[in-house]
């Protein structure tokens, strides 16, 4: 017999409802001020990041895009003016993408309904304790699944 009530089954099943359900919500923010979900999601990762910037390497890491899909966004978001590549001085193969003044004021533009968001579906349900737990286990879970999630985020010698 097949165990379809296994608890490991009901955590993967919790988990990516959740994730879908709090994408959507999210979804609706980024759309009002122009963004797509990855958009977002690169410029407060260039945002958060030592200097504004990340390697374009690391930035596929960071958001678990291929090379040239993180090109590819930040193409577009280059047109749009919301970053800019930067050159690495000490290797010429590399690249840095930075966030523009442009991109932190749409990124301002978003945050305080996001804020809200996450406050209203995800971290205002929980107490204190419950967020804390729940924060280490997903670095715990993170750490395990994607090493290289926080690649680039350390900072590094000045150029």
């Amino acid at each position: 017999m097949i165990p379809f009530d296994d608890s490991r089954l009901t955590a993967m099943g919790l988990l990516a409802e959740a994730y879908t359900g709090l994408s959507a919500k999210m979804h609706l923010s980024f759309a009002a001020v122009g963004l797509s979900d990855i958009d977002f999601e690169t410029l407060i990762r260039l945002a958060r990041s030592p200097g504004q910037r990340l390697r374009m390497s690391d930035l596929a890491a960071q958001t678990s895009l291929s090379t040239s899909g993180v090109t590819r966004v930040v193409d577009r978001l280059e047109r749009e003016g919301l970053v800019v590549r930067q050159a690495c001085a000490s290797d010429r193969r590399a690249s840095y993408a930075a966030i523009t003044d442009a991109g932190t004021d749409r990124l301002g533009a978003v945050l305080p309904q996001h804020l809200a968001d996450i406050e209203t579906w995800f971290t205002g349900l929980l107490s204190a304790e419950q967020l804390s737990t729940l924060l280490d286990t997903l670095r715990i879970i993170r750490d395990a699944v994607r090493p290289c999630a926080t690649a680039g985020a350390e900072l590094t010698p000045s150029e």
